[in-house]
């Protein structure tokens, strides 16, 4: 078996602009449905030059991987073309055209005709291809987008291509869930005018009873006229201002708070002697600080309760589907749960507009997950190999991860959902190359966005030995006591896992979320005693951890893995994928679901 050498440097694209909307000089017409669809081969040279070939169509948003039946196709290595007709609006001559990508997994090129717009490589945010030089209003164009699954020890996520005995590619990676590819959230094509609002920036404050809103705008061309208006939900005007920048303030405002969202709207306005270019931002007001081993929403102590999660279902893979989502967040809902991480990745946009509207708390996470190469020689009884240097995640990672913590601080600065950065799930955080590694990025994101900075450790790294854990201001623990150590024996488990949090505390004195905890269990499988697997050692494993939270102050949160049974690579420790669950895939309740609305819900 060889590995293969994937490691030129990609073009990157710029940052996206705002999200698409519509308003008074802004429209988006939908390009999710049907596409034509072909793997690439060693016989398909340039695709993008015509018709692709074949009869195969893939829906968009979907993964492509569980689709089809061919185990070629949910095992491709490579890229994939997907290609379809567009017609650009006839009312659109003179605008500002662009195709915005909501995610392209790992690496998505665009093509108008045979013309190359656009190249990203990050497969969980947005990406926009300038269309403006190469189409005309009312005419139609051959749109053909390439997206290349490889991950490289360059790639954030990691991993390497290798050959096998029989000549065929496979992708491998550290960490556990499948790899789902394509185009897994909406395409648009999209108009704005030539001269525009480019970026918002909002922050907020609170001053007694008054609500104050810091907002920031950047246009494409300087301009004289701005104006600047926060409306109430109502539609009512409480605060105005006449400049790119500035504060307004709210007499009397309502908070944006957890389990009770309330949600302002900021609207700029650039002007002439008519109207140039309008934007509306939804805005809550909120404030997240660190007091000791606290973590403060609008000044007062706030506790997690939820779960770490995965964008998964059957058939879509990680495609986006606005039924499956509400679904969840009722199910969430019901067991009493007011937040959730991003693991491990950044979820579709959908997904936090629809926190912010709820009030909903959201750990909001990179894609930086399988920095640990002693997960898996642990598991194979492989000598571990240094995780953090230059046979692994070397300076040219650490940029791609860079780059990876800006793109998700620029699409997600300004969802009051948001609550906390975490920067990467479980990296081999007792490596002594993990500090000059993480310090630069930590510095990074704090350079980028005032809320705080967490991670989460993985168990093989324990207080005395972690390296980075005083570099962040809260700190993330995935621990599986009773599962993965002390398997079976939950007195045990409960003595390891309530020294190591005292450890924690006593070392660090900052609040502890903890991120991950769980056992994997077979839905309707049943034992007296309880034992590994079945339903009633899940709902006792739980019942443990949280007499043991409930002893440590400085946890102030619990977060189970996993909300819902999801798919993973085949191997012999994952039988049908992870079934960690308390919902199965399908998302039927198991008795540890009710479990936790038992406590949540108290």
């Amino acid at each position: 078996m060889r590995v293969d050498n994937h490691d030129e440097k990609p073009l990157l694209h710029g940052l996206p602009g705002l999200k698409p909307i519509e308003s008074a000089t802004r429209e988006c017409k939908s390009l999710n449905g049907l596409w034509r669809f072909v793997p690439g081969s060693s016989d398909l040279s340039t695709p993008w030059s015509s018709t692709l070939p074949g009869i195969l169509e893939c829906p968009v948003p979907a993964s492509y991987n569980d689709i089809f039946l061919q185990p070629s196709l949910r095992n491709h290595v490579g890229k994939v073309w997907y290609q379809r007709q567009v017609r650009i609006p006839r009312g659109w001559a003179g605008e500002r055209v662009y195709i915005r990508v909501e995610a392209a997994t790992h690496e998505g090129t665009v093509y108008v005709g045979d013309e190359l717009v656009a190249e990203h490589v990050g497969g969980y945010t947005p990406f926009d291809a300038d269309l403006t030089n190469h189409v005309k209003a009312g005419e139609e164009v051959r749109l053909t987008i390439g997206v290349n699954n490889i991950l490289t020890h360059h790639t954030i996520p990691p991993g390497e291509v290798v050959t096998n005995d029989l000549g065929r590619k496979q992708q491998k990676y550290w960490h556990d869930f499948f790899n789902y590819a394509g185009l897994a959230r909406s395409v648009k094509l999209c108009c704005e005018p030539r001269i525009r609002i480019q970026d918002i920036t909002v922050n907020t404050d609170i001053e007694g009873s008054a609500g104050v809103v810091h907002y920031e705008v950047k246009t494409s061309k300087e301009t004289e006229r701005v104006r600047v208006d926060l409306l109430d939900a109502d539609g009512t005007v409480v605060a105005s201002a006449k400049s790119l920048s500035g504060s307004l303030r709210v007499k009397d405002a309502t908070l944006w708070q957890p389990g009770k969202a309330y949600l302002y709207s900021l609207r700029v306005r650039l002007l002439d002697n008519s109207l140039i270019d309008e934007y509306t931002l939804p805005v809550g007001i909120r404030t997240v600080r660190i007091s000791g081993m606290q973590v403060l929403i609008n000044d007062k102590p706030f506790y997690f309760t939820g779960f770490g999660k995965h964008e998964d279902t059957p058939i879509k893979g990680k495609g986006h589907d606005d039924a499956w989502m509400v679904h969840d967040f009722e199910l969430m809902k019901w067991t009493g749960a007011n937040s959730f991480r991003t693991s491990h990745y950044p979820y579709a946009e959908d997904v936090l507009e629809y926190a912010d509207r709820h009030g909903w708390v959201v750990i909001d996470e990179t894609a930086a997950v399988g920095l640990n190469l002693r997960i898996g020689a642990g598991i194979f009884g492989k000598a571990p190999s240094a995780t953090f240097g230059p046979d692994f995640a070397d300076d040219q990672t650490r940029d791609a991860h860079a780059q990876a913590i800006r793109e998700l601080i620029h699409r997600d600065k300004n969802h009051p959902s948001v609550v906390m950065w975490s920067i990467t799930n479980e990296p081999d955080s007792s490596d002594k190359g993990a500090l000059p590694y993480f310090e630069p990025l930590v510095k990074l994101t704090r350079e980028l966005d005032s809320r705080p900075v967490t991670f989460t450790n993985a168990g093989l790294s324990k207080p005395h030995q972690d390296v980075i854990a005083h570099l962040f201001d809260v700190i993330g623990i995935n621990r599986y006591y009773g599962w993965y150590e002390d398997t079976g024996d939950l007195d045990l488990a409960e003595k390891h896992l309530e020294d190591e949090l005292n450890e924690w505390q006593r070392k660090f004195g900052k609040p502890i979320v903890i991120c991950e905890y769980g056992a994997d269990t077979e839905s309707g499988l049943h034992s007296i005693p309880a034992s590994p697997w079945s339903e009633e050692y899940q709902s006792a494993y739980y019942e443990m951890y949280h007499r043991v939270f409930d002893r440590v102050e400085a946890v102030v949160g619990e977060q189970v893995w996993n909300f819902a049974d999801f798919n993973t690579t085949p191997g012999i420790v994952r039988v049908d994928g992870n079934k960690k669950g308390v919902f199965t895939r399908n998302r039927r309740p198991k008795m540890a679901a009710h479990t936790l609305r038992k406590r949540w819900t108290k």
